[in-house]
């Protein structure tokens, strides 16, 4: 072979490895049914060298649903602001990429700086030492973001290990209207004064708050879960009786649980995405346009269906419905509806878990006809005629002497949300291999 030759066929080889790889990289990184952003029209789409080299598979690691335009924002926003958004995931990954959401604002809101980071401490603004990151959208460092839409940034190479603290970072130099929000985070999250999105001491973050703002979605490159459980419920899976900072919704609890049993048996490896809003109902939605409050049937696509590589889905949904619609509170209506929910989980081949509604007699709006109602949708529900599989948290948590209330130390006081001990209760209960499984065919 000729000298010629040999470096002809060189660069044959090298051509193949380079197509191959970059194949490879492509299935990786979006071949999973996962979002990504797309630059605006004529926007060049520049290199981004911090984006994940490694295999994995995109989960979702945290959400959180709009749930409503923040108060007092309606003028300004955040103009002129740094908001440092801190997020707790309970699976590890190496690769990050964020959602942020314009769902309530009143004028296109421009992000012209983001980072996202570890933080150092639970409880903190401060970032842990070489953790910090630039976002970019569509290759670029800023994005503006329409009133009612959102935007997916581009991957962006760090490890995160398993329950840790991640702070997302946005600065936006000009009004955008309302601020969307997700008002019961029990988390504590921060602002500050001026564009401070890469600063690492936390100092200047001297406004906290126990809101989300603009953050919706935070999915990792993960080596250690396979998909992604959504929860859909109300104030109960939003948590907000749980102790703040602390991560002990029902949700978090699966999450460690999942994760301390993923591989053995029949249980999947999979992280747990909340999507739960305080004063959630599944038919009715808040006032306001877009609503306030968007009911479980008007939100499902967006919250759920929408989310990075979901497998299944489990609802908590029914009690608001029953407590602030008294005329409407119809059984056959509620279950209904949460039929139809299931109806589109299964036209994306998800499997549907559904739980029972928990006692809440003690509780302000405690009615014995809604006490009757809520009996009729748990009989429904265990009849095995609404979802694929059943938790009954109604059975786990209420008194055995008196089953129209909650166990006294399962409950948080207000006799209708769990303490912390209820809400680990919860999780408890669950049969995990339940969630394994595609949907069957239509019940």
């Amino acid at each position: 072979m000729t000298r010629k030759h040999g470096y002809a066929l060189l660069a044959a080889v090298l051509t193949i490895v380079l197509t191959v790889s970059a194949a490879i990289y492509i299935g990786v990184a979006a071949g999973d049914g996962s979002r990504r952003s797309t630059p605006a029209a004529g926007r060049p789409t520049l290199p981004n060298a911090a984006e994940p080299a490694s295999t994995g598979i995109w989960v979702g690691a945290w959400a959180a649903s709009p749930s409503g335009a923040e108060p007092g924002t309606r003028a300004t926003g955040m103009a002129g602001r740094s908001v440092r958004n801190v997020v707790h995931v309970g699976v590890g990954g190496t690769g990050a990429r964020i959602t942020l959401s314009n769902l309530y604002g009143g004028q296109p809101l421009s992000i012209t700086h983001a980072s996202i980071a570890l933080a150092a401490a639970d409880g903190t603004a401060r970032v842990a030492d070489g953790s910090m990151r630039r976002l970019t959208f569509g290759g670029l460092p800023t994005v503006v973001i329409a009133p009612g839409g959102q935007v997916v940034s581009d991957a962006v190479r760090i490890v995160v290990p398993r329950d840790a603290d991640v702070l997302v970072t946005t600065y936006s130099p000009t009004p955008s209207g309302p601020v969307t929000y997700h008002r019961h985070a029990q988390q504590v999250s921060y602002a500050a004064q001026g564009d401070r999105t890469e600063d690492t001491s936390g100092v200047p973050f001297t406004d906290p708050t126990l809101s989300w703002r603009y953050l919706t979605a935070l999915d990792l490159l993960s080596n250690e879960a396979t998909g992604t459980v959504v929860a859909l419920g109300d104030s109960i899976t939003d948590g907000i009786t749980s102790t703040v900072g602390a991560d002990r919704r029902w949700t978090d609890v699966l999450s460690e649980r999942l994760r301390e049993a993923a591989g053995s048996g029949d249980v999947p490896r999979y992280s747990v995405a909340n999507e739960g809003i305080s004063g959630n109902e599944v038919l009715a939605s808040g006032g306001g346009r877009p609503a306030d409050n968007p009911s479980g049937l008007s939100r499902f696509r967006r919250d759920v269906l929408e989310r990075t590589n979901v497998k299944v889905v489990v609802i908590d949904l029914g009690v608001n419905d029953i407590l602030h619609n008294p005329v409407q509170a119809d059984p056959d209506r509620i279950t209904a509806g949460l039929r139809t929910l299931v109806h589109e989980a299964h036209a994306r081949g998800l499997k549907v878990v559904g739980a029972t509604l928990m006692p809440f007699e003690g509780h302000r709006l405690y009615r014995t006809d809604r006490e009757q109602v809520r009996q009729a949708v748990n009989a429904r529900i265990r009849s095995g005629t609404v979802f694929d599989a059943v938790v009954d948290f109604d059975r786990a948590l209420r008194d055995p002497y008196d089953p129209r209330r909650l166990r006294s130390d399962y409950d948080s006081g207000d006799h209708l949300h769990p303490s912390d001990k209820g809400f680990r209760r919860m999780a408890e209960v669950f049969d995990l291999t339940s969630l394994k499984g595609a949907a069957p065919a239509e019940l």
